[in-house]
């Protein structure tokens, strides 16, 4: 996957300066126990694999990992009890849920180095899910928008509501899924992306059923390959995923609607199954250390909170705000909230009709 390249000697001379690599940490890599390994799941293709090597060689830590596609997936498959996970990454209204639900273990960050390193505004925003920031670390952010591309769009696209111009019919890709296809039409309604009015909902369905006609597909991670191609002229996006596609397509381009959005965290957690807690904290703060936050930055693209690793960037990646969106951006953003089974419920049905009408 092509990324941009003006943090790729940041993240050199970071990990040339990196004088602090885990000095606590016993082994170094030598005489490592059967106990001394940890499980970690995560979504797919979301950490650059060498920094668990390096974890792995630094701590003697064994790693073993495992990826999963959506948040329901990975609640799924550790209610079944067949893993026993230490750290879990995953999105702020299922870490939300696993609090509710008791699945989720407070993290002693006493111990932890690096967590200085998070942006205070960041960890304010966490706590829409996580009130004394006591379970989640985040790790990642990002904006859900429209990626569209300048030569296919006549006009310029500030709104949600040009998803329903029917002068772009089969040129539209909207997201395969349930909260995020629900964004625009309650957006576009005045409604908040939180809503747990029925009614409030009952009409977004219709305006997406409405829209169903004009769309090319239901995509996730294909969308921005769709972009690229210029198989479509408008796209649903996570702001990382359209970062990528921009890079390469120069035709294309990525807006947060007027109307506002969500902006996502996926954090670390240690669920109530873990069996090596100190071994995970440890990792978690390892993922704060300023030349393996750079690391994933560099490979997944996505905004990192990270503070050490934004003031190693240049001028051009700070005010990429695609990538790190400003205040008046933020502003118009919520943060997802779990609303709880009966709603999670009401969601499904709605979304079984739209897709089946």
């Amino acid at each position: 996957m092509k990324r941009k390249t003006y943090v790729t000697v940041v993240v050199l001379c970071l990990i040339a300066g990196c004088a602090w690599s885990l000095g606590g940490c016993s082994g170094k890599g030598e005489g490592k126990k059967e106990k001394d390994s940890l499980v970690v799941f995560n979504y797919g293709d979301y950490i650059d694999r060498d920094v668990i090597k390096m974890f792995e060689k630094e701590t003697g830590i064994d790693v073993k990992y495992e990826e999963y596609i959506t948040p329901e997936d990975m609640y799924t498959k550790y209610q079944s009890g067949g893993i026993d996970y230490d750290v879990i990454c995953t999105s702020d209204y299922m870490i939300e849920r696993m609090i509710l639900d008791g699945e989720a273990q407070e993290i002693d960050t006493s111990r932890m180095e690096y967590l200085g390193n998070i942006d205070e505004k960041y960890l304010k925003l966490c706590q829409t899910f996580d009130k004394e920031n006591a379970y989640a670390i985040p790790y990642l952010f990002g904006t859900v928008g429209i990626l569209y591309n300048t030569e296919m769009v006549e006009e310029e696209i500030d709104s949600w509501s040009v998803l329903w111009d029917e002068k772009y019919k089969n040129q539209i890709i909207m997201e395969n899924s349930v909260r995020d296809a629900f964004i625009a039409p309650l957006k576009l309604a005045g409604h908040s992306i939180n809503t747990t009015s029925k009614s409030q909902l009952w009409e977004a369905q219709k305006k997406l059923m409405e829209q169903k006609p004009l769309l090319a597909a239901y995509l996730v991670d294909e969308t921005k390959d769709a972009m690229i191609s210029e198989d479509a002229a408008l796209g649903v996006i996570y702001s990382g995923d359209a970062t990528v596609a921009m890079e390469a397509n120069e035709n294309l381009d990525y807006v947060v609607p007027k109307e506002g959005t969500n902006i996502w965290f996926d954090c670390w957690m240690i669920p109530r199954s873990a069996k090596h807690k100190k071994e995970a904290e440890l990792f978690i703060d390892f993922m704060n250390r300023p030349d393996v936050a750079m690391m994933n930055f560099d490979y997944i693209w996505y905004g990192t909170p990270n503070t050490a690793v934004y003031e190693a960037l240049d001028e051009e990646a700070k005010e990429d705000a695609t990538i790190f969106p400003d205040e008046e951006i933020i502003s118009k953003c919520e943060v997802y909230q779990y609303l709880g089974e009966e709603m999670d419920g009401y969601y499904s049905r709605l979304w079984k009709e739209l897709k089946a009408y």
